[in-house]
């Protein structure tokens, strides 16, 4: 790593696209204007991890074409440092479309082929120093899904070496995968290198083979995962360690489109490592983070910053 650059607060790896969003509700059939958004789980965690004013990176890549340089410029206003992204001269930018019907269907179009660039990534587009020092270091199941990035996920995670904080999001995605056994074995590897886990039930049922919340959270903290923590939608969130088990209920609102809601839960959850925070704490600012973003249309652009947080923690959220 270059002596000039301090280490990133959070590194993100992962997928990158624009979202393609309806300012209509219902079929996209009948939908007569969007709105594009810088999205992609793993951007979206950056973006929000910068909004609280830790030092954040992405490692992805776009395709050369007018997306890609948007997504750039987008990275940067928003406060991600877009060095570790790459321009792939093949494949275009991955654009994914989605309709809203509140409160809890939001339909998902992925366009993607024939490759997404963010699943491109290669060993070389590694800057393994940053990947080491990184105080976050930030990995999705998704990018475990294809070659080359799955060869490239597992350089950086023997590399990171199971630092502190190497946080696995499980974001299982079934059209990303021919075959979910398959999911399971790469969750295995990422579990194996990882020391933070979290994924909401289904995508624990993929990775452990466990729904019920107490046994998927035993079950990842089986697997070496010193903090387990199961997403449980209108249950709230349950977090484990070996010694401390907590769960907090949800901060509901009127939800307008839920697509962006873990990623916010994602960014607090960093902020709150980093700062040190006890687990009741870090979870309860989480989820006031995801379900604020949930009573917007836009995801990147709609995290919030942390006094907004606190200040509906203040009133007793």
């Amino acid at each position: 790593m270059s002596e000039q650059r301090r280490p990133d607060d959070v590194l993100a790896m992962g997928r990158l696209g624009v979202d393609i969003y309806p300012h209509q509700m219902g079929s996209l059939e009948d939908v007569t204007s969007f709105g594009k958004f810088l999205g992609g789980s793993a951007a979206n965690v950056s973006v929000a991890a910068a909004r609280y004013g830790h030092a954040t990176a992405l490692v992805s890549r776009v395709g050369d074409d007018p997306f890609g340089r948007y997504l750039l410029r987008e990275l940067a206003r928003l406060g991600v440092d877009p060095r570790e992204v790459r321009v792939d001269p093949r494949y275009p930018t991955p654009v994914t479309f989605c309709e809203i019907f509140p409160p809890d269907d939001f339909p998902l179009y992925f366009y993607r082929e024939p490759k997404a660039p963010d699943l491109q990534i290669e060993s070389s587009d590694l800057d393994l120093d940053a990947v080491r020092d990184a105080r976050i270091f930030w990995f999705t199941l998704t990018g475990l899904s294809e070659e080359p990035s799955r060869a490239t996920h597992h350089t950086a995670l023997e590399a990171r070496a199971r630092k502190q904080h190497t946080v696995f999001d499980l974001d299982y995605r079934p059209m990303f995968w021919a075959d979910p056994a398959e999911a399971t074995a790469q969750a295995a590897f990422g579990l194996e290198h990882s020391t933070v886990a979290v994924g909401n039930r289904e995508e624990c049922e993929v990775a452990v083979g466990e729904v019920e919340p107490d046994r998927a959270a035993d079950a990842l903290l089986e697997r070496g995962i010193e903090l387990a923590i199961v997403k449980q939608g209108p249950k709230g969130v349950l977090a484990k360690t070996r010694d401390e088990r907590v769960e907090v209920a949800p901060h509901f609102v009127d939800v307008v489109n839920g697509l962006g809601s873990g990623d916010a839960f994602g960014g607090a959850l960093c902020h709150g490592l980093l700062e040190g925070w006890g687990l009741e704490r870090i979870f309860r600012f989480a989820n006031v983070a995801g379900a604020l973003v949930a009573t917007r249309l836009e995801c990147s652009t709609a995290m919030p910053d942390a006094a907004e947080v606190e200040a509906i923690l203040a009133k007793g959220a």
